[in-house]
């Protein structure tokens, strides 16, 4: 298997090397380009360390990891990789408006997609940062232009108009400058010379999202482990942008605060046993993990309903943020293709289910499109995978070759100017020994389940991640209504009154996130 996979590099026009730098989990993905052909040749991931809210804090703790996930990619490929495409931080994040006037046009002249390049650019330059030693522009996206006479027009129909007069309305978005110099200075310690980072909030959203719903009007949820981001898109057009700094990791702690167990044991009993919605879990709701101890302390035991209980509430509170920046964008009422979840938390049992009860939209889980071909690459299609995917998409025709044979040496030029550039414990879970198969899709999906009252869940400390298969089993996708508008309307109500449910705790604890990164720009 090695030897082919290093065929076929030797015969790639190029490689482009993607890396994503998750809270929870650092992964790198590496694709044979071959003119319009994208092959994705290999997929790995393994624990992080050193990221909160999806930013670089600590770079040590980001590099040995990253080191060893680089040299393992190296070794089975046989290559050298110096150069890969980057995700900036979801949080912190903000978005303002930008206007850009081209008036001195040459009358009568087309205007052409470098003409709106050079505009986004402008409306870059304009924009007044409030300090522009700690904060950068991590991306712009056009919103609707003017030709003078005519307004709101989109970019695909004002390219080839002629008109002496080019305006433009864009959506930018600002983050920590010192969250981007971390970036490089993790590159640059694994020996990455040149580095592309894109905002991946709309790069990732393009790898998830069909044509259809990106038109009619869509939310794109990015639950992640340590920020959830919402993207919304109507009209072909990326709308509006905000996230949150909570994630898969206030649900993994609030089961390690609750049941007074370790960080890792709880990430695997989520992983292995989490759901929410407890009433939904019928069987499964009275079984009882019991947790086997290692040391002289006592054997624990973890009722799975109260276990769902905990992640339900925890859910609740993230998507009411979620809903609540919905509600805010403007666009509520017309999101005729409802919501669309991915991220790492995104196949959690009874998860769409559970949004579309409180919001009315119908609800789907988010995979990467089918865009490349690939080969065995485990985890590939899982929906934590799809920031990868999505910046490997971005990339494609952007990047030069970011690898080279160790045998040739050869190495192509950059073809690409980066303006961002700057000089645990583990468990096992023991498993029955037969798996219930997959129920059908039903409209009411439940938990299924052959196991025995108790489960033994045994303490493992050489592994770091849940090495057995899920035994949950649910449809995560939630019953489409059967009316697109009324669904709507349904939601848009539902957000104003739930968001009335987020409690003085959650806001307290946002407060306490924002101190915390202030202290850190001191």
């Amino acid at each position: 298997m090695i030897k082919n996979k290093r065929d076929m590099m030797e015969t790639a026009d190029k490689h482009i090397v993607a890396i994503d730098l998750g809270s929870s989990k650092l992964a790198i993905t590496v694709a044979r380009v071959n003119g319009s052909d994208v092959q994705i040749i290999y997929y790995r991931e393994t624990p992080s360390s050193g990221i909160r809210y999806s930013s670089v804090f600590n770079v040590m703790h980001v590099t040995e990891p990253l080191r060893r996930l680089i040299a393992e990619a190296e070794e089975e490929l046989g290559i050298k990789i110096t150069q890969a495409v980057v995700g900036m931080p979801k949080f912190p994040v903000r978005q303002e408006s930008s206007k850009a006037e081209l008036p001195d046009r040459e009358e009568d002249s087309d205007i052409t997609a470098e003409d709106i390049a050079f505009l986004k650019s402008l409306a870059e330059e304009a924009y007044p940062l409030g300090n522009p030693d700690k904060e950068a522009i991590y991306g712009a996206i056009a919103q609707s232009f003017s030709d003078g006479e005519n307004f709101q027009i989109i970019e695909n129909d004002i390219i080839g108009m002629t008109s002496s007069v080019l305006e433009g309305n864009f959506k930018i978005f600002i983050g920590k400058k010192s969250d981007l110099k971390k970036i490089d200075q993790v590159m640059n310690k694994v020996g990455i010379t040149g580095t592309k980072k894109y905002f991946t909030a709309d790069t990732t959203a393009k790898a998830v999202l069909t044509h259809s719903e990106m038109e009619n009007g869509v939310a794109l949820i990015d639950f992640g482990a340590g920020s959830t981001s919402v993207t919304i898109y109507q009209d072909n057009i990326m709308r509006h942008y905000a996230s949150i700094p909570f994630g898969g990791k206030n649900i993994t702690e609030d089961i390690k605060s609750e049941s007074q167990i370790s960080e890792r044991l709880a990430e695997n009993i989520k992983l292995g046993f989490g759901a929410c919605m407890p009433e939904k879990l019928q069987s499964m709701g009275e079984k009882i993990l019991h947790i086997r101890s290692n040391s002289t302390g006592p054997d624990m035991k973890l009722p799975v309903k109260y276990l769902s209980e905990i992640i339900t509430a925890r859910v609740e509170e993230i998507m009411m943020a979620v809903l609540y920046e919905i509600y805010h964008s403007g666009f509520a009422d017309t999101l005729r293709s409802g919501i669309v979840i991915t991220g790492g938390c995104a196949q959690m049992a009874n998860l769409g289910n559970f949004i579309y009860d409180i919001s009315g939209y119908r609800v789907r889980t988010g995979y990467a499109q089918n865009l490349f071909s690939h080969t065995e690459c485990e985890g590939l299609n899982e929906t934590s995978a799809t920031t990868s995917l999505g910046l490997l998409l971005a990339a494609k025709d952007e990047m030069g070759n970011c690898a080279h044979s160790e045998e040739t040496g050869e190495i192509e030029e950059t073809v690409y100017s980066d303006p961002f550039e700057f000089p645990f414990e583990t468990v096992t879970v023991k498993e029955p020994e037969s798996l219930p198969e997959e129920p059908s899709v039903t409209e009411e999906p439940e938990i299924m389940t052959n196991e025995p009252e108790t489960i033994d869940v045994p303490v493992d400390e050489k592994n770091s991640h849940v090495e057995t298969e899920q035994t949950v089993k649910t449809e995560d996708a939630s019953p489409a209504p059967a009316e697109n508008n009324g669904n709507v309307k349904s939601g848009f109500k539902k957000i104003q009154v739930w968001w009335t449910k987020l409690t003085e705790g959650a806001e307290s604890m946002y407060n306490n996130v924002n101190q915390d990164i202030d202290k850190e720009n001191v």
